[in-house]
């Protein structure tokens, strides 16, 4: 008899569900994280976006390491399902990123899955380590080379 998932653990590691899409999961992750953003933005002001923003990230990394250790004894050390990690990646620019601009969040979005694909600069050597933590590093650390890019397209 196979043990049943932990339906919390699973629902915050795969990001609602949507780390089950099968055609790139860490893209479908960070597109719902995307969207998120978008809409917080239709009910909220821009420096409470801003703030909300950075607590999902604070929040969703913490719950997103517990979630990844309690789910890496049933998918392996970084499963693909598991696209929290990829969500917390795209808020971390989105942070900096004008209230309300679709193109804004378009270059986040693009920037992060960038740096995440590519694994660039200290990025790929997070990405080897072994841990529910590490899972989230690598790319928080691609968030935040994205969110350094955003700015400075926001000074030219």
């Amino acid at each position: 008899m196979k043990a049943r998932l932990p339906f919390f653990a699973t629902m915050i590691g795969s990001g609602f569900g949507s780390g089950f899409w099968p055609w790139g999961p860490g893209t479908a992750g960070a597109l719902l994280a995307t969207v998120v953003w978008i809409v917080l933005g239709l009910w909220l002001p821009a420096t409470a976006l801003m703030w909300a923003t950075l607590g999902l990230c604070v929040a969703f990394t913490i719950a997103g390491t517990w979630a990844t250790a309690r789910l890496q004894s049933y998918w392996g050390d970084d499963p693909s399902r598991v696209v929290v990690d990829e969500m917390v990646g795209v808020w971390v620019p989105l942070v900096v990123c004008p209230h309300g601009s679709i193109a804004y969040a378009a270059a986040a979005f693009l920037l992060f899955r960038f740096f995440d694909i590519l694994k660039p600069m200290g990025i790929r050597a997070l990405d080897r380590r072994v841990g529910a933590f590490w899972v989230m590093a690598d790319d928080l650390l691609a968030g935040i080379y994205s969110l350094i890019a955003i700015i400075i397209i926001r000074c030219i």
